[in-house]
């Protein structure tokens, strides 16, 4: 019989302030949950905003194998405040070392915000749990990823079309039988992808005193061996 439940974030867990700009990520393809407010209105005036991203796996006897990615992007605009979450979580429960389970579950997110003094407050999570479940592979990650620019920034068609090949590529991922170590190698390689895709977003992003920055928040839980 084994148990093991941990959370812990890249940052701090519930408060994270950037007083010049803020940068985060989105991620949702068989997104759990996902609410967002928007940013702004028909006028262009900026406004506060939120969004949550939340990806979720349990697999049991019944469900031996699960897994669950999302892959979202939020596009801002400018903005005086805006709060975001991102987090994944994953269980396996009541399997055995002879009838063993896997359950993963990777979010994703990108969220573009514009501004010269906007508030923060970020939050990337992720939490793998074995309950009684003695060789079972359960893996949970979060990646955030925060974009801030001086101003409004619209990923273009070619952007996006670089994104959705990722993702497809994320979902594959997601539901492959590759050993652990293999498994977030490759994940962190779509992940650095993500951001080599927004970095050349940004370099063509209009010139300001303030540089646009680019900026991923990674978190990793579970597996054998926690």
């Amino acid at each position: 019989m084994s148990s093991h439940r941990k959370a812990r974030s890249s940052n701090h867990p519930f408060s994270r302030h950037a007083l010049r700009m803020g940068l985060f990520a989105a991620g949702a393809a068989g997104v759990a949950g996902a609410a967002a407010v928007p940013a702004q209105a028909l006028t262009g005036a900026a406004h506060a905003a939120y969004a949550s991203d939340h990806v979720f796996s349990h697999s049991d006897r019944a469900h031996h194998t699960q897994a669950r990615d999302s892959f979202t992007i939020r596009q801002f605009g400018t903005v005086n405040a805006a709060g975001v979450r991102n987090q994944a979580n994953a269980v396996s429960a009541g399997c055995s070392a002879d009838d063993h389970c896997r359950s993963v579950a990777l979010s994703f997110q990108i969220v573009t915000i514009a501004g010269e003094h906007t508030h923060l407050n970020a939050v990337n999570l992720s939490d793998a749990a074995n309950k009684e479940c003695t060789g079972c592979q359960t893996l949970a990650g979060a990646y955030q990823f925060v974009v801030s620019t001086p101003a409004p920034l619209s990923l273009d068609a070619g952007a996006r079309q670089r994104l959705a090949d990722i993702h497809r590529r994320l979902d594959a991922l997601t539901r492959s039988t590759l050993p652990a170590a293999e498994l977030k190698t490759r994940v962190d390689g779509l992940a650095g992808e993500v951001t080599g895709v927004l970095r050349d977003a940004v370099a063509h992003a209009p010139k300001a005193k303030a540089q646009p920055t680019v900026t991923l928040h990674r978190h990793l839980d579970g597996w054998p061996g926690h």
